[in-house]
């Protein structure tokens, strides 16, 4: 509709002399490597294993039943440097590996990447997955490819979902692990331009990663958000959940290091209430309906300082939480707005959050009512927490 197919005679629209030149330029193609980049998530990099050198690595091993795909990340893999590649894998399921194979090859070469994961044989719609295992003899394939491997391991993750990796997290002779989603037509242009420097990671998890006993432990037809501590149900997502976690909603490392610095915001914020509201003259009032004529003029600014440490450009998100009072089985926290900067290496800028009280801080309580809980609430950005106290 937007191309104005309905708009009468196509030619004379706008949009309607496109043909097979206005397809895969240039321009497409770098727009599809640089959403890949973005979207790649770096969860971990163990004493700052990755970038690897282009000059300083001669020959890698590319590894794993992800590492020559199409219909998985509708591309294949590139690299910048001399690359040994072995499937390992007839497919995901990975009922058997050749790992011997690829334990020879990994000792051999100055650097192994694992593209491992999962693809849409094993989840799409229609097609839930059973467990956040990775399937098959993948884990098996990981950590015996690690012991052997001459330089740096790096494990890439393909998948729409979270998956329980606490065993490549926990091993030391992994040294980083990338979740890079299904990255397109250019993904593996895009893996190795982030593998080798080229381009500074910032992307985020947009879920939380499960351990495998959750799915053992909780039944998948409760979808009750809170926990319930007396049937030992830990409840669901990163506002609620109280058990063990593998990664977390907003997890994502950077080559460079971001500090955060408070300029401005409020120590107290009243909460304006009419001389004939009730809880105006209640003393064990908690919570306040998010009623229109309580919600004027309830915004406030908080300003902040956000410094790239790092020699190195980069973009990164400023996530701001915020930690209501425990009143209503109020969450642990909630995401109340981001902001997405680029830095040079060394410099500095200013992020403002402008904070509606009445749609950024609400909570839901017992009867599915809107209400603004009165008491101290805690913002936080990374390592960063101020103190709020909201009264009326």
């Amino acid at each position: 509709m937007r191309l104005g197919f309905f708009d009468g005679d196509p030619p004379k629209q706008p949009y309607g002399k496109l043909g097979l030149k206005d397809v895969c330029t240039s321009k497409h193609q770098e727009l599809a490597r640089e959403v890949a980049r973005q979207g790649i998530v770096l969860l971990k990099n163990r004493s700052g294993s990755l970038p690897l050198s282009p000059t300083a690595i001669n020959t890698l091993a590319v590894i794993g039943p992800n590492a020559n795909v199409t219909k998985t990340m509708i591309g294949n893999y590139e690299a910048s440097v001399a690359t040994k590649y072995l499937s390992s894998c007839s497919n995901v399921v990975c009922a058997t590996a050749q790992v011997n194979a690829a334990k020879k090859i990994a000792s051999s070469v100055d650097a192994t990447v694992l593209v491992m994961g999962i693809d849409q044989s094993l989840e799409r719609e229609g097609l839930d997955r059973v467990d956040l295992l990775l399937p098959g003899q993948q884990p098996l394939l990981i950590t015996e490819v690690a012991k052997v491997a001459r330089g740096p391991v790096i494990l890439v993750i393909m998948s729409g979902g979270g998956l329980d990796v606490s065993f490549a997290k926990n091993n030391k002779k992994i040294s980083s692990i990338l979740w890079v989603g299904y990255p397109g037509e250019a993904g593996g242009a895009a893996i190795a331009d982030v593998i080798f420097g080229y381009y500074n990671p910032s992307g985020r998890l947009p879920m939380k990663w499960y351990p495998q006993s959750y799915l053992q432990n909780v039944p998948m037809t409760n979808m009750n958000m809170r926990p319930d501590p007396s049937k030992g149900y830990p409840g669901r997502t990163y506002r609620f959940y109280t058990g063990k976690t593998v990664y977390t909603f907003g997890d994502g490392l950077s080559y460079s290091k971001f500090s955060h610095k408070l300029v401005k915001a409020p120590q107290v914020l009243l909460f304006p209430l009419d001389e004939d509201d009730i809880c105006l003259h209640s003393s064990d009032c908690n919570s306040v309906k998010t009623v229109e004529r309580h919600c004027k003029n309830s915004t406030f600014d908080l300003h902040m300082r956000v410094r790239n440490m790092g020699r190195q450009d980069g973009s990164h998100t400023v996530l701001l939480f915020a930690t209501p009072p425990s009143v209503h089985n109020s969450p642990r926290k909630h995401l109340v707005g981001f902001e997405k900067v680029s830095l040079r290496g060394r410099s500095e800028t200013s992020v403002r959050f402008e904070v509606d009280v009445c749609k950024d801080l609400n909570v839901v309580d017992e009867l599915g009512r809107r209400k603004v809980v009165l008491g101290q609430y805690v913002l936080h950005v990374g390592n960063l927490k101020h103190a709020l106290s909201l009264r009326i």
